[in-house]
Order: C-alpha cells, then structure tokens, then sequence
C-alpha cells in the first residue's frame, strides 16, 4: 500500500494500517469512515477533546473513560469505538488526527481516489469544492477525496496538499514574498 497519498508513518501509521485493514477484512469501512469522521470533527471543534488527547496529565484509564463517554455521546461503535479505546489504553491518543489522517488515505487509494487537504482563510461554499475536486480530478486523473480546513492567518487564497506536493495561492504568502524582495532591493 506505499504511495505518495498516504505518507504517514511511526506510530500513526502503523495504527491507521490495522485499523483500515481490520475494516476491510470485517467490510466495514463504510462505517468506519463515517465513525472516524464524526470524530475527526468533533476532535476539531472541541478544544476538552483535544486536550483530553493531547495532555499527559490525564491517566489512562481517566481518559479510557472519558472516551468511552464521548464515543457514546457521538454514537461510536463496534470497530471503531473499539479502536480508539485501545488506541487510548496504550496511551496513543495523541496520534489520533494523523491516525484518521492515514486512514482516510488508504481508504482514497483503495477506491482509485487520492486524498487532498485545502486549507482556505474563510470556509469554501460548495461550488467551490466541486470545482477545486474538477481541477484536481482533471491534474491527477483520480477522483479526489477534499479535507477542507479554515485558517484565516491565510488572509486570502488557498493552499492545496495532496501527497507530497504542495500548491500555495495564498495572500499571505503573496505577501510574505513581496517582502523579502523589498528588503532585497532596499
């Protein structure tokens, strides 16, 4: 399964291996994307989660039970809430959003499609997404799976990551460039 869409590797990737594996073998990868999914969101949106992953304060057996609150609470179950429970028993949460991460790419891989990231500095309207998809369908010659991500430091434009390369159209690094040259000149 080498390949440039999926580069995530150490722990992260081992974990995102047997889980994508594990979910092909049990065919539920359906469910398990929707299940990563409704995690990777909420892992996003909550700033007590992503403390709770990230924090080794936390015993793991306290964050084995938070967990498990938090999986009910999105209704998370069977493979998946299995996972991340010892995901969290052996004190790996923290790789947790690189571990979804990779999954999502070998599942792209597995469909012929390939993953990519956009990262805009407000969030992208449909219409949007769909051309940004046409675009890299027409570059890649692959259906493309978008991860969309907002990061208003971006003041415009947007950034595009598939794999290893990278395209950057946005003002900040406009910007940037502008004045580093000016700084050469004078």
């Amino acid at each position: 399964m080498a390949g440039e869409d999926h580069i995530v590797s150490g722990v992260a990737g081992r974990y995102a291996t047997a889980l994508f594996e594990l979910a092909l073998e049990e065919k539920a990868l359906e469910q398990v994307e929707a299940d990563v999914t409704r995690f990777g969101e909420a892992l996003d949106a909550v700033e007590d989660m992503q403390r709770l992953v990230k924090s080794p304060v936390f015993s793991a057996e306290e964050q084995g039970r938070a967990l498990a609150a938090i999986l009910d609470e999105l209704k998370i179950e069977g493979l998946t809430k299995n996972f991340l429970l010892l995901v969290s028993k052996n004190r790996r949460l923290f790789a947790a959003p690189d571990m979804i991460r990779g999954f999502r790419a070998m599942l792209a891989n597995h469909r012929g499609e390939t993953s990519a990231t956009v990262t805009a500095a407000a969030a992208l309207t449909e219409a949007q997404v769909t051309a940004i998809k046409q675009a890299l369908k027409a570059a890649l010659g692959k259906d493309v799976m978008l991860e969309q991500r907002v990061d208003p430091s971006l003041i415009g434009g947007l950034t595009i990551k598939v794999g290893s390369r990278m395209i950057d159209t946005s003002l900040r690094t406009k910007l940037n460039s502008l004045k580093h040259a000016m700084k050469e000149v004078g």
